[in-house]
């Protein structure tokens, strides 16, 4: 019943499908999208693979929509527009960042706002966090493979180093280093390199 829902509904994403295929950074897309697939590999996404990973992805998570929406925003403002309407995105997801790089997966993502000067590539953002500013701040900068748990608090002008995870419920206001787990209010260092440790920011 599901392969019939999302069967009926690429013939709506037949307009969202000639986006892809002309956005210059669909090579982008196609790894966000193979993100989203269960661990598949970007090269395991060609032809009827893709486009019906692409059916699936846009039909059953609409975290997903927001982010290709946000893909294609600099492609054609116009079409990102008219597009919108047809297969809706999720409205209290913001995604309001620069750059992001490739990968990005959201989990879930009700109640999320994601405001970052930049992210890396393969993140993961899951749902009721915040991602933003302090006052008149610059937003954070997000490494790379960085994973932020649910209701987590990422705030001001600070940076996130590459391989760090944010405990859910955290609040971090300070720069964390790579390959740290940081988790509690205000946010402290528990693992560093894999060794448990106690250390603030």
């Amino acid at each position: 019943m599901r392969n019939l829902a999302i069967a009926v509904s690429l013939v709506r994403l037949l307009p969202h499908l000639s986006v892809l295929h002309f956005a210059p950074n669909r090579g982008t897309i196609r790894v966000d999208l193979a993100r989203w697939q269960d661990g598949a590999s970007g090269d395991e996404l060609s032809g009827g693979a893709l486009i019906w990973a692409f059916a699936r992805t846009m039909t059953l998570a609409p975290e997903f929509r927001n982010l290709f929406y946000y893909r294609v925003r600099r492609f054609s403002v116009f079409w990102s527009f008219v597009l919108r309407p047809i297969c809706r995105p999720m409205p209290t997801l913001l995604v309001c960042t620069d750059t992001i790089g490739p990968g990005l997966f959201i989990q879930h993502g009700f109640g999320t706002i994601i405001t970052a000067r930049s992210i890396g590539s393969d993140c993961w953002i899951n749902q009721q966090v915040t991602v933003g500013f302090v006052d008149d701040t610059e937003p954070p900068i997000i490494g790379d493979r960085v994973h932020i748990c649910v209701g987590a608090r990422v705030l001001g002008d600070i940076t996130l180093g590459d391989d760090v995870i944010v405990g859910a419920n955290a609040v971090v206001v300070r720069d964390v280093p790579p390959r740290c787990v940081v988790a509690g209010v205000p946010a402290r260092i528990i693992r560093r390199d894999g060794e448990s440790v106690d250390a603030a920011l």
